[in-house]
C-alpha cells in the first residue's frame, strides 16, 4: 500500500485554557467533541478550581493529570497569546509556554519555567473521534500500568490496542518509557512523536479507553490518547523520581510532533492533501 503525508490544522482557544478545538486533516476532525450541550455550556463557565467538565478537544493537563486539581490547574485558567505562543501562569508551579507551528508534522514546543527542582507533570489530554475499527500500536511489548486496578502492572497490549466497539468498559493505562503512538483507522494514520533532551527517559504515554463504560449515568464513548511527561498521573502521590523537574536553569522542554498519512488509490485517485 502507497501512503502520501497529509496536512494538518490546528485551532485553539487561549481563552478557554489553552484547549484544542480542532485538529483536522483534510475532510478529516480527529478531535471527539462532547455533542451534550449542557456540558459545551458548562466548558465556557469554568475557573480555576472548578471540577473538570468533559468537553473533548484536547486539553492541556500541567501541574497533574489527576488528583486536585483533576485534570490540572491550566485548562481552567486564561492563557496569554503572542502570535504562536501561548503561554498560562499556574500559582506554586511556573509557567507553561507553547509554540505550535507546521502542518505535517505539527510541531508543539513545550516550556515550563519556574523556580528549579519543582516538580511536575504535563500530559496533552488528547480525545479522539475514533471508530469501531481504529488499532492503536507502539513499538515493542512495553510493561504498562493499569490505574484504578491495584495499579497492576501488564504487558501491551493485552487487548488495548483494539478501541471499539463499545462493551461498557472504562480503562486507562499509563505506559512509560513510550515516546511514540500510531492510531490506524481507515485510510488514515494519525502519528504521535515526542521527546525531551533534559529527561527522555520521563516520556510516556496515557491510554483513556472509554467504550461507554463512563461516566455511571450516561455513559458515552470517548478515546484519549495522552502524550506526556512524567511517569505517574497524580502528583500529589508520585514517586518523586517519577515526576518532570524544572532545571537548574530555571526551564524544561519537551517537544510533540503529530503527523498524519492517508492510504492512496492506485487508479484515477483524486488526494486532498
Amino acid at each position: 500500500m502507497l501512503w502520501r503525508p497529509v496536512r494538518l490544522s490546528v485551532r485553539t482557544d487561549p481563552a478557554l485554557g489553552g484547549r484544542w478545538t480542532s485538529l483536522r486533516s483534510f475532510q478529516r476532525e480527529w478531535l471527539w467533541i462532547n455533542p451534550d450541550p449542557e456540558i459545551a455550556a458548562a466548558r465556557r463557565r469554568v475557573l480555576p478550581g472548578f471540577a473538570f467538565v468533559d468537553a473533548g478537544g484536547a486539553e492541556e493537563c500541567f501541574p497533574t493529570v489527576r488528583g486536585k486539581p483533576d485534570h490540572g490547574d491550566a485548562w481552567t485558567r486564561t492563557w496569554s497569546a503572542d502570535g504562536v505562543k501561548h503561554t498560562v501562569d499556574v500559582p506554586h508551579v511556573g509557567r507553561l509556554s507553547r509554540r505550535i507551528s507546521g502542518d505535517n508534522p505539527v510541531v508543539v514546543d513545550y516550556e515550563v519555567t519556574g523556580r528549579p527542582g519543582t516538580p511536575f507533570l504535563h500530559a496533552l489530554h488528547t480525545l479522539l473521534d475514533l471508530s469501531s475499527t481504529a488499532r492503536l500500536t507502539m513499538r515493542g511489548s512495553p510493561r504498562m500500568t493499569v490505574l484504578d486496578v491495584d495499579d497492576s502492572e501488564r504487558e501491551w497490549p493485552n487487548g488495548l490496542d483494539t478501541l471499539g466497539p463499545d462493551d461498557g468498559t472504562a480503562i486507562c493505562v499509563l505506559v512509560p518509557g513510550c515516546h511514540e503512538v500510531t492510531v490506524g483507522d481507515g485510510e488514515y494514520v494519525l502519528r504521535f512523536a515526542w521527546e525531551s533532551e533534559d529527561t527522555p527517559e520521563l516520556c510516556s504515554l496515557l491510554l483513556w479507553r472509554n467504550l461507554a463504560g463512563w461516566p455511571a449515568q450516561r455513559p458515552y464513548r470517548s478515546i484519549g490518547v495522552e502524550p506526556m511527561v512524567g511517569r505517574a498521573a497524580d502528583l500529589s502521590t508520585a514517586d518523586p523520581n517519577a515526576c518532570a523537574r524544572i532545571g537548574p536553569l530555571g526551564h524544561f522542554r519537551w517537544v510533540l510532533r503529530i503527523s498524519c498519512r492517508r492510504a492512496m488509490r492506485l487508479q484515477g485517485a483524486v488526494d486532498g492533501a
